[in-house]
């Protein structure tokens, strides 16, 4: 599967080394992004009109992050030359038969005057003559550690991500640290849960073809994979793009302040001993990460001689990932108990679901209209949405289908299914920066709503006598406490957290301990999720709009 992307790859060397220079020249405060207003200045020189420059920053900022990498601007300047030369401008011109590597760069009208004054202004000693990239290392990482950090000039952020990492650290870092969001609900954020690839995780009980379908999708095996009817995968699986084929160990991986797995701690050493990050050089993983899972067991195999929360983990990964897929092969239909208490942890995430029927052509075309007659009406039990699932169908293997199996429609079918699947797939990386706003704006209305709870059962307690008994009622009658909260500061039922968990983590504190309401901190956050995100948006929309 191949990630539509500017390819580098699709330029000769001798045009890369003058993109570059270019790029450098227009990169105004040597940032490694050309932002809007530096795209404005330079694009002018192509003398194109505004409609066709809108459509080119459309096509090289796919993934809607507000600002051009050197990847990106190459992009941007082949479509130039493409749009100088009279060719429509179009998502698919860079995919047609365009001789992209010897294609000339554009006209820009005085550039060339330009950089000649650059060049005198500076020594010929430029980090950039031998035409590599220059991305530096994100200064943004030094926010979450620096003391200061609350004063991080906007002149800073040069990018939609780079302001959720400054609206976090100055407006709701501090309301989850003073009302201990990160105990209850989710850890703190930290750099790279932020900078992270969008990750795909893939569900489902044993043999049903996880691992096969990342392999499928690689054309590749992952290193430590293992494949077989039998349970084989026994560890979460993060396969990742690296240098050079290798396994981490899942303790190692946990601590990297590069990675964003450092909340997996909490499940404590039982579970990272069951974790690890398999790297890979592969041009789909620079785009996506994908996580593969062991195979839900049904019984008592599965609650009690796990060593750790499996469930607690799964919805870990489900907050963190951008794509869920569900597995199931026609064999495998039956939804168990501990399968559906997995799924029943992907509460909040049903827009990341899918399923996959696969394996189809195991069967014939009767019996897989029965099959899938069998998977909705298990689905159906198990989902309490009133829309029917999308489910594709197909054999997500490298062999051919069965066609004495499923015959010649059912081959049509699956290919159609599996193009679905793929494109599906293909829109993860472009929808990355919409899905960090959308999982930022949930957070933040999760940790008022917990911020509501906490300051309310404060409020609950007596001042001197009685506190022990207090709580405990409270903690006994947690859900008619919500239901309180719900109806004073008139919130949606459908936000609050689930109350047996909150239960469980409440009766470990001293309610007396935890803070009144603060509304200053809540203004904040509201001001931030009323103006502040959609200002961030307006100031890094498409500069041509």
């Amino acid at each position: 599967m191949e990630i539509d992307s500017a390819s580098i790859s699709s330029c000769s060397k001798e045009n890369q080394m003058i993109y570059q220079e270019w790029f450098s020249f227009a990169d105004s405060d040597s940032d490694g992004r050309i932002t809007g207003t530096d795209a404005i200045k330079f694009f002018s020189m192509s003398n194109l009109p505004r409609p066709d420059l809108k459509q080119v920053w459309a096509i090289a900022d796919n993934k809607r992050q507000g600002y051009l990498g050197l990847k990106e601007f190459i992009t941007a300047m082949q479509l130039v030359s493409l749009a100088q030369a009279g060719r429509v401008i179009s998502q698919d011109l860079l995919h047609s038969e365009v001789d992209l590597e010897n294609l000339k760069p554009p006209q820009m009208e005085g550039l060339d005057a330009l950089l000649a004054k650059k060049k005198r202004a500076h020594k010929p000693s430029d980090p950039d003559l031998n035409g590599s990239s220059q991305l530096q290392a994100s200064p943004t990482a030094s926010w979450f550690t620096s003391k200061s950090s609350k004063k991080v000039p906007m002149s800073s952020v040069t990018s939609i991500i780079d302001g959720l990492k400054r609206l976090y650290i100055q407006k709701l870092k501090p309301l989850e640290v003073t009302y201990r969001f990160n105990d209850f609900v989710s850890p703190l954020l930290t750099n790279s849960d932020f900078d992270a690839k969008p990750m795909v995780m893939l569900l489902g009980q044993y043999s049903t073809g996880k691992t096969t379908f990342i392999k499928h999708l690689l054309k590749n095996s992952y290193p430590g994979a293992h494949i077989g009817p039998e349970p084989t995968t026994d560890r979460f699986v993060v396969v990742m793009s690296g240098p050079d084929e290798r396994s981490i160990p899942g303790n190692t991986v946990a601590v990297q302040a590069d990675m964003p797995y450092s909340g997996l701690t909490t499940f404590g050493t039982a579970f990272l001993s069951k974790f690890e990050c398999s790297q890979m050089p592969h041009p789909l993983l620079e785009h996506i990460t994908f996580v593969d899972t062991p195979g839900v067991l049904s019984g008592e195999k599965q609650r009690t001689q796990r060593a750790y929360d499996f469930t607690g983990v799964t919805s870990w990964f489900a907050a963190k990932c951008d794509l869920i897929l569900l597995l199931f092969d026609p064999h495998k239909l039956d939804v168990s108990d501990e399968f559906k208490r997995v799924i029943s942890s992907l509460r909040g995430h049903d827009d990341k679901i899918r399923v996959v029927l696969n394996k189809a052509d195991q069967v014939d075309t009767q019996q897989l209209m029965r099959v899938y007659g069998a998977l909705m009406w298990s689905l159906g039990k198990v989902l309490n949405t009133p829309e029917v699932m999308r489910v594709y169908i197909g054999s997500f293997n490298d062999k051919p289908v069965n066609e004495a199996a499923v015959g010649p429609i059912g081959k049509e079918l699956f290919e159609k299914e599996q193009e679905d699947l793929l494109s599906d797939l293909k829109d993860v990386p472009k929808k990355a920066c919409d899905r960090r706003i959308n999982e930022f704006v949930k957070r933040a209305r999760a940790a008022k709503i917990h911020s509501y709870i906490i300051s309310h059962l404060r409020k609950e307690m007596p001042t001197m006598m009685g506190k022990a008994k207090t709580q405990q009622r409270l903690i006994d009658n947690l859900e008619e406490e919500f239901g309180k909260v719900q109806r004073e500061y008139h919130l949606p039922p459908g936000d609050f957290p689930n109350v047996d968990h909150f239960r469980e983590v409440l009766s470990g504190y001293s309610i007396d301990k935890f803070e009144r309401l603060k509304p200053k901190m809540i203004q904040s956050v509201d001001d931030m999720l009323g103006y502040d995100i959609p200002e961030l948006l307006k100031n890094f929309r498409n500069p041509y709009d």
